[in-house]
């Protein structure tokens, strides 16, 4: 294994092609897709989780494709060192030549003296540690042991024979999960990465409504995680977590069942549940939202009329395309070709569903290459997709925008609404200027 390095994406393709109808709410038609996939894996959730905790570092056990696939994900950071980085699987680690848990253990312990503010350390599984069979779990116990005191070591996984794009952040979640006390006292607890200033505005509001005190997974210090139990109703702020949901479910935990806070619609619904499920008086919900919502309504009306009636495809990405599909549509005015997602969670995402149209094609899973030929027959105006699949389809001539950004950006809240739809309406603006240069 070499020294530390900054890390990114690679799909996985297996399968068979083929597409079979599923039952589902009557509101969609929900293909399942089993064939070729174009995805991002999950150790590129690392990028926004280390930013998210900067007392935590990420180490990929992983290939020089691991550690370029990730740096290419984050972008290069020239003014300062990153928190994540990757143990390189060698030639010698992988004809087993050389003992990789001696040499993980040397790379940890020099790892830590040179970045001493390091409170917990997640070792990351890749698909070159699953295949030689690397037990990540067991490193992560001895060295855990070994550092008592200093350092926690957890592990997940974020291979992409597993995992896609956020499922890495689910995977992390829940190697948080066991080390959160226990605890009965009333709190909400907000599941999922958000921007801080995002979870400071969406703080304020809730103290304004008057809730119980109001907790977030994952914290912004990796050592100073919620409690959870009996007396805690969940709220989860994105809907690839489901993993994590059920985890907390087990430990006593309510799901509170609402659509997730991407535009106007949906915050204000998404804020007004968790209220409702402290029971409180829906007077006072209206008198702190219903200003946010006026605002947040202004602030879409001028990308409303760039995307009012085009025609939208959402290839399976990010597993937050049903609820920006819902977005799209209902606050936006654009018309869903067909809406794609890795997985479908029918219980996570029952409210989005029933939002959508009657009639849309809900696809689950992918294959690629049929996904490409109703993207060609259907000549979309936008199709929101992955960086892989983006190029090609700009020289065929059709508008895309990568789902990558929707990750990284900003964009829950009433407040963020209007940068919400920019980011769909500006590829259609840049097309537009192009045609008349």
């Amino acid at each position: 294994m070499g020294s530390p390095v900054s890390v990114s994406p690679t799909g996985s393709p297996t399968g068979s092609p083929s597409v079979a109808p599923c039952a589902e709410p009557p509101a969609a038609e929900v293909l399942r897709q089993d064939g070729q996939r174009e995805v991002f894996c999950g150790l590129t959730s690392i990028v926004w989780l280390h930013r998210r905790m900067p007392d935590a570092f990420f180490l990929v056990v992983g290939s020089r494709t691991c550690a370029h696939l990730v740096q290419s994900a984050a972008g290069v950071m020239i003014f300062a060192e990153p928190r994540f980085g990757t143990a390189i699987l060698g030639e010698r680690d992988l004809a087993g030549l050389a003992d990789a848990n001696d040499e993980l253990d040397r790379l940890v312990t020099d790892l830590l003296a040179r970045r001493p503010e390091i409170r917990t350390l997640f070792l990351v599984g890749s698909c070159p540690s699953e295949v030689i069979k690397l037990d990540l779990s067991r490193a992560a116990e001895r060295l855990t042991t070994r550092l008592a005191g200093r350092v926690r070591v957890l592990n997940y996984s974020g291979s992409g024979i597993e995992t896609t794009f956020t499922q890495g952040e689910d995977n992390a979640l829940q190697a948080l999960l066991p080390l959160m006390p226990s605890s009965d006292e009333p709190q909400l607890l907000i599941a999922g990465t958000l921007a801080d200033a995002v979870e400071d505005r969406f703080l304020v509001l809730f103290e304004r409504m008057g809730l119980p005190p109001v907790r977030c997974l994952p914290p912004r210090r990796s050592t100073e995680l919620p409690p959870v139990g009996r007396g805690t109703k969940l709220l989860l702020a994105q809907p690839f977590l489901g993993g994590t949901a059920r985890a907390l479910q087990h430990r006593g935990a309510e799901l509170v069942e609402a659509p997730y806070p991407f535009g106007v619609e949906g915050s204000r619904d998404w804020m007004a549940a968790a209220a409702a499920a402290f029971g409180v008086d829906p007077q006072r919900v209206a008198e702190v939202l219903d200003p946010l919502v006026e605002r947040g309504r202004r602030a879409l009306e001028p990308h409303r009329r760039v995307l009012e009636g085009r025609r939208l495809f959402l290839m399976p990405d990010s597993q937050m395309e049903i609820p920006l599909a819902r977005f799209l549509h209902r606050e936006c005015g654009m018309e869903l070709v067909e809406v794609g997602t890795p997985y479908l969670d029918r219980r996570l995402m029952a409210g989005e569903l029933a939002l959508l149209p009657p009639g849309t094609r809900v696809s689950e899973g992918q294959d690629v290459e049929l996904q490409l030929e109703r993207v060609r027959a259907a000549r979309p105006d936008l199709v929101v997709c992955g960086l892989g699949l983006a190029n090609p389809l700009e020289a065929e001539g059709i508008a895309t925008k990568w789902s990558i950004e929707l990750v990284f950006s900003p964009i829950h809240g009433c407040d963020q609404a209007g940068d919400l739809a920019e980011l769909f309406a500006r590829p259609l603006r840049r097309r537009s200027l192009l045609s008349f240069a």
